[in-house]
């Protein structure tokens, strides 16, 4: 192969891993394996102003398609009543999440869920989460888009 053509390739991977890949990724092989370690997972602020810090992990929450992020929860932080228009799959990475279900703000009523813990969150169900005492990550996967709609709209 001559030297401009794998220039070109080079430069249109590159275009495709960037627009594709968030630019925490630390390593894409040539066979397309991504590894990232927890290190290099950049959080960005909230896009609704408030609530957890957010990392895409992969795919677009805001596009068509599967999606993962990963949410960091700051101690007293937690999210009003929302909803999604699709179901959304939560795991712990660390810390203690405080889940509550339903339409009414109440950190009193919400389940403690620990590392490894899991959760659904059904298509159009209200829910509130957040941390109370110690910074927490969890991981949220489903099929975009999918916006946070506040609960009574």
């Amino acid at each position: 192969m001559t030297r401009y053509r794998w220039a070109s390739l080079l430069g249109a991977a590159a275009i495709c891993v960037a627009v594709a890949i968030p630019s925490s990724f630390a390593a894409v092989d040539d066979k397309g394996f991504v590894i990232i370690h927890p290190n290099e997972i950049v959080y960005g602020p909230n896009p609704a102003g408030s609530g957890p810090d957010i990392a895409v992990i992969a795919g677009d929450p805001n596009k068509e398609g599967f999606y993962i992020i990963r949410a960091r929860f700051k101690p007293g932080v937690m999210s009003q009543p929302h909803y999604h228009p699709g179901d959304r799959h939560v795991t712990v990475i660390s810390g203690m999440w405080w889940a509550g279900r339903g339409a009414k703000f109440d950190p009193d009523s919400t389940t403690p869920l620990g590392p490894g813990s899991y959760m659904l969150h059904p298509a159009g169900e209200p829910h509130f989460d957040g941390a109370k005492d110690v910074e927490t990550v969890v991981e949220i996967k489903g099929m975009g888009p999918a916006p946070s709609i506040p609960a009574g709209r």
